[in-house]
């Protein structure tokens, strides 16, 4: 009986200790679902994105840089330790009559001590330096260009997210077609075969429409796959795991109606508030500057440093004993520094940051003259997905009554197969175009804001 209690405990125990290795080795990461409106995948991206989580990395980064600039007139204060073995101390040579010799004869001596240890403090400030002062400026022109580039990265993003939305509403709705295209077809082909099994069309028809519900599935097929890699996408626009759920409860139909807006193209293009003008301004500050540091360097700069510190010597290491005598010392020191001729060289850097800045100024103007037109072509482009959608619309609708009346009529015996196929393919070819005509208005309208930088 005790044998039997102990073998069931042991049992138990290993089943117990299996189960707690497969929880703890177990490394699958847990799915999490999301579910997501346009508009709040939009703002989850603004703070997700992998691109937009490092443009905010950068801003701090800057501020950083800044402070560090900023540090450089604030007080300094430094200690250091010096150490010295003279295992060897150095020799003089000097007369030897001063220690009782002959004259004109000289001896060694050594001076000094075998050990010698320094410690001290300095504490330096910066009293003026042009290019200081420079440096400070700079200093905000470069965390200004940062934040540009976020704001940048954030219209970026935001275009992004707005088009793989748009893919995978558009492939959920092509699957839907394309399944309600192929359950209509399946009907019409096995109405079509028992019409020839009793002798009444050739068979030709029903070949005809086997080949059209082959295309269908392949079509069908190829929209899941990709609605598999349009919502990898998005997930990764973002910034969620791609093994993740995610749900989206905007429709196509109701996005495209909110971005149908031609009033909307119609406002005047400020080209100031585009973020590509505002970083390329940024961009000629910064030469501006360059310039102004290198007369700064023309300028004199004074500094000022106290130094208090402890000298001790010996021929035997005992400094960290009480028997050590420390000898103390403080000094204040100032030092100006005046330029007085370089050659020219300073005249070079200054003309070729003047180049540079000329240079900065024609970017300027072509970033103005590129951004004017990119704004023509983005209304233009908008205009036409308007225009373009309302056809698509209309040719939907007429392809279905073509269709359905090719299909009455070849049920009847009264249309040929090819006849009712070409119709089918004007309908397929018609409701595709509908539906991309739908998402190039939505991704147009999001091209024109990134121009006119509406976030």
């Amino acid at each position: 009986m005790k044998k039997l209690i102990l073998i069931t405990f042991l049992t138990f125990a290993i089943s117990a200790k299996s189960q707690e290795s497969t929880k703890t080795t177990s490394t699958e990461p847990s799915k999490q679902n999301y579910s997501f409106s346009l508009e709040q995948a939009i703002n989850h991206a603004l703070i997700n994105n992998y691109t937009a989580i490092n443009a905010g990395r950068d801003i701090e980064a800057a501020k950083k840089k800044k402070w560090e600039t900023t540090a450089m007139g604030l007080p300094q204060i430094n200690a250091s330790l010096d150490y010295q073995n003279n295992f060897e101390l150095q020799k003089s040579l000097v007369p030897a009559e001063f220690f009782g010799g002959n004259k004109g004869e000289f001896i060694e001596v050594a001076f000094g001590t075998k050990h010698n240890m320094n410690a001290r403090t300095t504490l330096s400030q910066l009293l003026f330096d042009g290019s200081y002062i420079v440096a400070l400026q700079a200093s905000k022109t470069y965390l200004k260009y940062y934040e540009n580039a976020k704001q940048k990265t954030d219209v970026d993003t935001k275009e992004m997210v707005i088009n793989a939305y748009g893919n995978v509403l558009l492939a959920e709705e092509g699957i839907l077609i394309l399944e309600k295209n192929k359950a209509t077809l399946e009907k019409t082909l096995f109405e079509t075969k028992e019409t020839f099994k009793n002798g009444l069309i050739e068979e030709e028809n029903v070949e005809q429409l086997q080949i059209t519900l082959t295309s269908i599935n392949s079509n069908l097929n190829y929209s899941k796959r990709l609605l598999d890699i349009s919502n990898k996408m998005l997930k990764i626009t973002l910034g969620i795991d791609v093994n993740d759920t995610i749900k989206l409860t905007d429709k196509l139909d109701d996005l495209t109606l909110k971005n149908l807006d031609m009033a909307f193209s119609q406002s005047e293009f400020n080209v100031t508030n585009n973020i590509n003008y505002q970083m390329a301004q940024n961009f000629q500050e910064q030469r501006e500057l360059e310039i102004k540091l290198e007369k700064s360097k023309a300028l004199p700069s004074l500094s000022a440093n106290v130094n208090f510190g402890y000298n001790a010597f010996g021929d035997q290491f005992q400094f960290f004993t009480q028997n050590q005598k420390w000898l103390n010392y403080s000094n204040l020191g100032v030092n100006l520094n005046v330029p007085i001729f370089s050659s020219l060289a300073r005249s070079a850097r200054t003309q070729q940051a003047k180049i540079a800045l000329e240079q900065a100024k024609t970017q300027l103007t072509e970033t103005e003259q590129r951004l004017k037109l990119q704004y023509a072509t983005a209304k233009s482009e908008y205009e036409f997905s308007i225009e373009e959608y309302e056809t698509a619309k209309s040719n939907l609708q007429l392809s279905e009554r073509i269709e359905k009346k090719q299909q009455t009529k070849f049920t009847e015996g009264l249309s040929s197969s090819f006849d009712f196929n070409d119709a089918q393919r004007q309908l397929y070819t018609a409701q595709q175009n509908y539906l991309q005509s739908m998402v190039n208005i939505i991704n147009k309208k999001a091209s024109l804001e990134k121009v006119i930088n509406k976030i």
